[in-house]
């Protein structure tokens, strides 16, 4: 199994740059965040070398993220301003060392049907998957739960599984928020192992509170056994908000010498 660390949530109790050797302390050579470029990308690289990390992922833009945005791909006024901020990702994740990017698919715009914006994610898909293929990056949309963000267009796994399999390229997966689909869906274990192969990158955080593993309802170890036993080959993110410290939380679940792998 191979873990990284979301330094968006983790570490939070840290300025963002100083999280990349507060990570590396706590034992993560992969990590991931939001959005790198609302920082400075020069020192953003000079951390990831400094501390002997890869960035595995971050997400294209998303529009007004702090006053309740979460992307556009599905907006059907907004198709430009999107294949460019996949070609910005695309050019940042290069830098980075970067090799997945996720495009968040937006709330349903007032006034456009879901079948509309459902064709329009799908158009964008398609469309960006050769610039994705040409960078050898694998471009996703993650499902969020539509309960915390209402109106949110993907949000079920078989949605995203089937704009996967209509799109049709090798560079165009899906990302699973373990927390998101429990909330909206269970049934974890089998909904992954049935559908391992439109799953480039998953993440994890207890329900209810988005905390760490063991805090909450979900039964992380037969969820990570059951992941592992799958045949799934990327990473296992931990994108949570810690109860308390985030190393006094990351050492009451899993040893130090666990993160680092991959």
């Amino acid at each position: 199994m191979r873990y990284a660390a979301n330094l968006s949530l983790m570490f939070a109790e840290y300025d963002v740059m100083d999280r990349f050797k507060k990570a590396a302390e706590a034992g993560f050579t992969h990590v991931e965040m939001l959005f790198p470029f609302h920082y400075d990308l020069d020192q953003i690289e000079r951390e990831l070398k400094a501390n002997g990390q890869t960035m595995i992922l971050f997400d294209t833009d998303a529009g007004d993220f702090a006053g309740g945005d979460r992307g556009y791909l599905c907006h059907p006024d907004k198709q430009e301003q999107f294949h460019q901020s996949v070609k910005d990702a695309i050019a940042i994740a290069s830098r980075l060392g970067t090799t997945l990017l996720n495009a968040l698919a937006g709330k349903i715009p007032q006034g456009v049907s879901f079948a509309e914006a459902r064709a329009t994610a799908v158009e964008n898909l398609k469309r960006a998957a050769p610039l994705a293929e040409d960078a050898g990056i694998v471009l996703m949309s993650e499902g969020l739960n539509s309960v915390q963000t209402p109106g949110y267009f993907l949000d079920t796994s078989t949605l995203g599984f089937e704009i996967v399999d209509e799109v049709n390229s090798p560079a165009v997966k899906f990302q699973y928020d373990v927390y998101h689909m429990q909330i909206m869906e269970g049934n974890l274990i089998d909904t992954i192992k049935a559908n391992v192969a439109k799953i480039a990158h998953i993440q994890i955080a207890d329900v209810p509170g988005r905390h760490e593993p063991g805090t909450g309802e979900i039964n992380y170890p037969n969820v990570l056994k059951a992941i592992e036993e799958s045949g799934y080959d990327g990473y296992v993110a931990f994108e949570y908000v810690p109860l308390g410290g985030t190393e006094t939380g990351l050492d009451g679940w899993i040893p130090r010498e666990q993160r680092g792998n991959g």
